[in-house]
C-alpha cells in the first residue's frame, strides 16, 4: 500500500500537538496528528485536579527554567495567555482564577481537550490514536512515519510526544532519541515539579505526614512562598513542587517556616509571656504535631523567661532558615513535567525549527523550557505550538 501524503506530521497529540495541528490546518496545511495513546490529551485531563490549569495571567520568560533562559520570549510573546483566553471564551467555557494567576475551568479538563479537538476538526486536521510510531526515517526532503502497520509521509514533521513524567500515562524519553536520530543534542533531563525524599536526621519529618503550612521555600537562588507539606516520603506542596526544578542532588532546601513573622518575635514573646513555652509560642503560629517536633529539635526545654536573648534569636534564625538535606526526589513516576529536553541550541526561537534539519520541528515538554507550577507549562505548550504552527 502507498504512503499517505501530508504537508505536515505532528507526533504526540497533547497539547503543543493539538495547538500546532489546529494552527496548521487552518492555514490550509494538510497535518496528520498521530499519538500512541488511545486518547489525546491525557496529561491535560488530569492537570489542576481534573479541571486543568490551562494558563496563568501572569505568564512572563523569567518564570520558565532552561539553559537559554532568553529562547522562550519570542514564542511567548506572540502567543500569549490573553490570545488562549480569547479561545475558550469563544467556547463558551467558564473559568475562575483560583491563585497566583493560575486560570482553571469551572467544570472539566474535558472541556479544554474538546475545545482543542474542535479546532483540529475545523481545521481539517487528521488525528489518529492508538498505535505505536515505530520508526520515522528521512529522504529527500520527505519524513516516512511508520504509524502501526501504516507508512504516512510529509515534508515536515514536529515532535511533540513532550517528556518522561507521569510514565503510568504513557510518557516516555520517545523525543529525545528522535532527536539524537537527527542529531540534536538533548540536555540531561531530571524530573521537575516534584515532591523531595528525606533520609538521615530528616527521617522524624516523615512522621508529620499530611501536615501543611505556610512557608518559603529556597533552593539555590530560586525561593518560593507558597504551602509546604509534609509526606510520608518527605516534602511535597506547591512552595516544594517548585523549588524541587531548581534544586540538584547533594544541594540543601532551605525553608522559612514562619515567613509572616516579624524579627525578634521570639524574644518579644519572652517579655509579653515569660511564663510560655517554646512548644506554646510555636503552637500559636503552627500546627501542633509540627510545632512539638520543631520544639523537640531545638531543645530549648522550660520557659522562655528563663531562656537568654542569644538562644532565642538562634533559635528563631533556625527556624526561618531550617535546613533539609533532600536524598532525592520522587522521580518521573511523580514529577509533573520534565526539566531539560531538546537543546534549545539546535532550535530556532521563532520557529522552532532544527538548525540542522530543515523542516523538522519540537515543541511544548519536549525542548529544554520548563515553567514554574501553575499554568505556565501549558502556556508554554500553546505559545510553541502556535509558533510552529504558523510556518510548517
Amino acid at each position: 500500500m502507498p504512503a499517505a501524503e501530508f504537508d505536515a506530521i505532528v507526533l504526540g497529540a497533547g497539547a503543543a500537538g493539538l495547538m500546532c495541528a489546529a494552527v496548521a490546518g487552518a492555514r490550509g496545511r494538510r497535518v496528520l496528528l498521530l499519538d500512541h495513546a488511545d486518547e489525546v490529551g491525557k496529561k491535560i485531563l488530569i492537570s489542576g485536579g481534573g479541571r486543568c490549569n490551562f494558563t496563568n495571567v501572569n505568564t512572563a520568560p523569567d518564570r520558565f527554567i532552561s539553559a537559554n533562559p532568553h529562547f522562550a520570549k519570542s514564542a511567548l510573546a506572540r502567543y500569549t495567555p490573553a490570545d488562549f483566553i480569547a479561545l475558550v471564551e469563544r467556547h463558551g467555557i467558564a473559568y475562575h482564577e483560583k491563585t497566583l494567576g493560575q486560570l482553571f475551568c469551572d467544570g472539566s479538563a474535558k472541556q479544554i481537550v474538546a475545545m482543542l479537538l474542535e479546532e483540529a476538526a475545523k481545521a481539517g486536521a487528521d488525528v489518529r490514536t492508538g498505535q505505536p510510531v515505530s520508526e520515522v526515517t528521512h529522504a529527500d526532503g520527505t519524513f516516512i512515519v511508520r504509524f502501526g502497520d501504516q507508512d504516512f509521509t510529509a515534508p515536515a514533521l514536529v515532535i511533540a510526544t513532550g517528556g518522561p513524567s507521569i510514565p503510568k500515562m504513557g510518557a516516555t524519553g520517545f523525543a529525545y532519541d528522535l532527536a539524537r536520530q537527527f542529531g540534536l543534542k538533548v540536555v540531561e533531563p531530571r524530573p521537575a515539579l516534584v515532591p523531595l525524599t528525606l533520609g538521615g536526621g530528616d527521617v522524624l519529618f516523615r512522621e508529620l505526614s499530611g501536615i501543611a503550612a505556610p512557608v518559603e521555600a529556597r533552593a539555590g537562588k530560586a525561593s518560593f512562598r507558597e504551602a509546604a507539606l509534609f509526606t510520608h516520603r518527605g516534602l511535597s506542596g506547591p512552595a516544594i513542587l517548585q523549588v524541587s526544578s531548581y534544586w540538584r542532588h547533594g544541594e540543601p532546601v532551605t525553608i522559612d517556616l514562619l515567613p509572616d513573622a516579624p524579627q525578634g518575635w521570639l524574644i518579644e514573646a519572652k517579655r509579653s509571656r515569660p511564663r510560655a513555652t517554646l512548644r506554646g509560642a510555636l503552637g500559636a503560629l503552627l500546627p501542633d504535631r509540627l510545632a512539638e517536633t520543631l520544639a523537640e529539635r531545638l531543645a530549648l526545654p522550660g520557659e522562655l523567661g528563663a531562656l537568654t536573648d542569644r538562644k532565642l534569636a538562634d533559635a528563631e534564625a533556625r527556624l526561618a532558615g531550617w535546613i533539609f538535606r533532600p536524598n532525592g526526589t520522587e522521580g518521573f513516576a511523580k514529577a509533573e513535567v520534565t526539566v531539560g529536553g531538546i537543546s534549545t541550541a539546535s532550535l530556532s526561537s521563532q520557529t522552532m525549527m532544527a538548525k540542522t534539519v530543515p523542516n523538522l520541528y519540537a515543541v511544548g515538554e519536549a525542548v529544554d523550557v520548563t515553567g514554574w507550577l501553575g499554568g505556565y507549562n501549558f502556556q508554554w505548550a500553546w505559545a510553541s505550538g502556535h509558533a510552529a504552527g504558523q510556518v510548517i
